[in-house]
């Protein structure tokens, strides 16, 4: 499956610690039925212990994400991948150079690739990562050595890289609006899917609140002296801002990307600026 930066919208990253009452599998097509756009199958101590189980597991789920036309990662496993037909995998830091990994999985595989500060997502994008996931954003129990995430550190790894970031680590439907003006084009889930009592309703919310947070946005690129609008949202009001332009009104300015970029919100909708 061709990659696609919507499919990190709401990205479901499975944990067997929360099944029980539904199994692994029946949880994953909850969260798809849910609308998940995209499923990353990381099973730490599984892939261990039992290779054929784990293969098994993944085949089915890779007929499952086909069922509903949405692509199937392996964490930190490339043979694995290769042998269920997964799309791609995700690697982290300590389990595979991201050059390897890409050379191994061939150009036409999706290739994640952890980032916790911008040399690594550099180093990330120039070997061939198709997009990065960053945190942990917010406190988590499922990585118990991962280390909070700033704000501004996730903004400065999405304005490093011209390839997608999406968040990851403790986002629930309480905090996800704090990633608001992050950069970060999707937030990868975990407890905050897995552990909910109504998984498909939970994923249904991620996705409703995700789409008014972020995606009722008015974006304007501007150039030499030529304005780019793209809008996304129907009723929101129009306006025109060309190069030079003294912009005034009930903005706040929010930290600034990068020399070329800065972000400017404006009611429900944000407008990004950026200078070609």
């Amino acid at each position: 499956m061709k990659f696609d930066k919507s499919q990190l919208l709401i990205y479901a990253v499975t944990d067997r610690a929360w099944t029980g009452k539904m199994s692994l599998y029946e949880q994953t097509e909850a969260a798809l039925k849910g609308g998940a756009t995209m499923v990353q199958l990381r099973e730490k101590g599984l892939r261990d212990d039992n290779v054929e189980e784990y293969l098994e597991e993944a085949k089915k789920m890779r007929a499952l994400t086909e069922k509903y036309n949405v692509p199937l990662l392996i964490d930190d496993n490339i043979k694995l991948a290769k042998a269920c037909g997964a799309d791609g995998v995700h690697v982290g830091q300590n389990d595979m150079d991201a050059g390897l990994a890409r050379q191994l999985l061939g150009p036409d595989k999706i290739l994640g690739v952890t980032a916790k500060t911008v040399e690594q997502a550099l180093k990330a994008q120039s070997q061939g990562a198709d997009y990065l996931g960053s945190g942990a954003v917010f406190g988590t129990s499922t990585k118990k050595d991962a280390r909070p995430m700033t704000m501004e550190q996730l903004q400065a790894i999405c304005a490093s890289v011209k390839i997608p970031v999406v968040a990851i680590g403790g986002i629930c439907l309480d905090n996800i609006e704090k990633l608001q003006g992050s950069g970060a084009a999707g937030a990868a889930i975990v407890s905050g899917i897995f552990a909910a009592e109504d998984i498909e309703g939970t994923t249904r919310a991620f996705v409703k609140k995700w789409n008014v947070l972020f995606r009722r946005c008015q974006v304007v690129t501007t150039g030499m002296s030529v304005i780019k609008r793209h809008d996304i949202s129907k009723n929101e009001k129009k306006f025109l801002i060309t190069k030079g332009t003294a912009i005034s009104g009930p903005f706040s300015i929010c930290p600034v990307f990068n020399k070329f970029r800065k972000i400017l919100y404006l009611s429900q909708f944000c407008v990004i600026l950026t200078k070609l």
